[in-house]
């Protein structure tokens, strides 16, 4: 079967499968594993390159409308009969986990399909036991772009994330997947830390200086402690299993007295 991938997060899904060997072509911003740097490459993932996917005569695309445009390349490969599937929006941490099942009995694995979606939960439920130990919740203020501001509010992975993580999102209560805010009303929720994790832009093109230096911030009590953290984006923004790891990395962060220090080894979060 040949498959083709036009977003990240699901690359990283059909890796965790066991079908990454299936894939044809990617997207350019796919970037994980490393097995696929040489297939080629479509375009954008809100610009796919069709006639280029449309040469490769795919069996089966894996779209997302977890990427906001996703449905210009819907529209297009259903003009164009090329067959696909859509992989739902998730709003948790736990989605992802039947999401990946899912994806295993598409292809003919179901029994896989459990097992994984079985280790995913267990993941996620020595989290949940571990931070229930946490006395004090850090008020976190996660930011997924920084003009205009966008964070997640209640309806969002990161939100239980950062639950199972021993602390609360200050957006929390905003019945949204995603907000698009002000500075002042981030400075008026005055969290304790900001994780910052800017979707398509790695860590190292992310200045801290950059979110100091906004009106009124130095009164803030995240940035009067220094608690301006940048993150892999990865981790914290695709809808895959790899946001296990930006889990763990996270809840050692805020409370390391009561959340083990992770090993820095992709494979080990799903014993794969």
């Amino acid at each position: 079967m040949k498959i083709i991938s036009i977003c990240p997060s699901n690359t990283e899904l059909l890796a965790y499968a066991g079908l990454i060997d299936s894939v044809a072509g990617v997207d350019d911003f796919s970037d994980w594993p490393e097995s696929i740097q040489q297939l080629p490459r479509l375009g954008p993932d809100l610009d796919i390159n069709m006639d280029k996917l449309e040469d490769l005569k795919p069996d089966l695309v894996y779209a997302s409308l977890s990427v906001p445009g996703m449905e210009k390349n819907i529209e297009q490969m259903k003009e164009r009969n090329i067959p696909y599937t859509i992989v739902e929006n998730p709003e948790t941490l736990t989605d992802i986990g039947y999401i990946l099942e899912n994806i295993c009995r598409d292809a003919g694995s179901p029994e896989k399909g459990r097992e994984l979606k079985n280790a995913f939960l267990r993941f996620i439920d020595k989290y949940h036991t571990l931070s229930s130990r946490v006395e004090y919740k850090k008020r976190i203020y996660w930011e997924w772009w920084p003009k205009p501001i966008f964070t997640p509010g209640k309806k969002n992975w990161l939100t239980e994330m950062g639950e199972l993580a021993g602390a609360v999102n200050i957006f929390n209560d905003v019945d949204q997947a995603s907000v698009q805010t002000t500075w002042e009303e981030v400075l008026h929720r005055d969290p304790d830390y900001i994780l910052a994790a800017w979707v398509g832009v790695r860590k190292n093109k992310v200045n801290p200086k950059v979110i100091r230096k906004r009106p009124g911030w130095s009164e803030m009590k995240a940035v009067r402690e220094d608690q301006i953290h940048i993150l892999e984006e990865p981790y914290y923004c695709r809808p895959s299993p790899r946001l296990l790891i930006g889990l763990a990395e996270a809840a050692y962060l805020l409370h390391p007295d009561i959340f083990p220090e992770p090993d820095g080894k992709e494979d080990t979060i799903l014993n794969i």
